[in-house]
């Protein structure tokens, strides 16, 4: 048996199982199975470890900078986002991987625009970090935004009309607003946000985010983090097959 897991915490439910046990049965990989290891604490990680037949792992919330010092090596993007959420079985050991920038990457580009030159990362976790690497990659300058005030960050009381027309695409890296509270959003003055806005959200369940309608109510362009989930999904299948 080939055994591929996702470690998080309270991971009940997740894309990435339901998605690589379809993924298995459509490529008629009878051995291959996709569990949850569900970790209270990083250091249960270790008693995963000693497990048979472990073939690769993705990593979601809240272990993607937690996990690195548990590996052996880290890619040269995984190591400058600073964040892993896929681990490849080597023989030289664990190495971690960030799919995470190329999913993001990939979902994103169809919608923007030239007018696109500025962004809001709403959130400052793991997730956060490959967005920013992307963002800097396609020249696109961007702020953090977070409850608590820091350098070179803004603080969601700070937001005002000057910020959020400068900043036409906001992306939410939070997990406000997904199931079951889907009433939830990040408290950005919506009042603001028009048709040049892009709002991209992470959260792909539900599929329209409170954060989304919202800024879809105003006219913008809107995207849900689905794509970006499948596509890091099958960045990941590449990287345990070595493809």
């Amino acid at each position: 048996m080939n055994r591929f897991g996702l470690l998080g915490r309270n991971i009940s439910y997740s894309f990435s199982q339901g998605y690589f046990t379809q993924k298995f049965k459509d490529l008629g990989l009878d051995d291959h199975s996709y569990e949850n290891f569900d970790l209270q604490k990083i250091e249960e990680l270790k008693s995963v470890l000693a497990q048979d037949n472990l073939r690769g792992l993705n990593v979601t919330i809240p272990y993607k900078q937690e996990v690195i010092p548990y590996l052996d090596e880290l890619d040269a993007k995984a190591a400058k986002i600073g964040a892993v959420n896929t681990i490849q079985f080597t023989e030289n050991g664990l190495k971690g991987f960030n799919t995470d920038a190329y999913g993001f990457q990939k979902s994103l580009e169809p919608f923007l625009k030239p007018h696109h030159k500025k962004a809001l990362i709403l959130g400052t976790g793991g997730a956060s970090k490959a967005v920013r690497f992307v963002l800097d990659e396609l020249g696109i300058a961007n702020t953090y935004v977070s409850r608590s005030k820091k350098e070179g960050q803004y603080t969601y009381e700070e937001l005002d009309e000057t910020i959020i027309k400068k900043n036409t695409l906001i992306i939410n890296c939070t997990p406000l607003g997904t199931y079951p509270n889907v009433e939830d959003k990040p408290a950005l003055p919506y009042q603001y946000i028009g048709a040049d806005h892009l709002l991209y959200d992470l959260i792909y369940n539900p599929e329209k985010t409170s954060f989304l309608a919202s800024g879809e109510a105003k006219g913008a362009s809107i995207c849900n983090g689905l794509q970006m989930l499948e596509q890091q999904a099958e960045k990941a299948w590449d990287i345990w097959n070595n493809a």
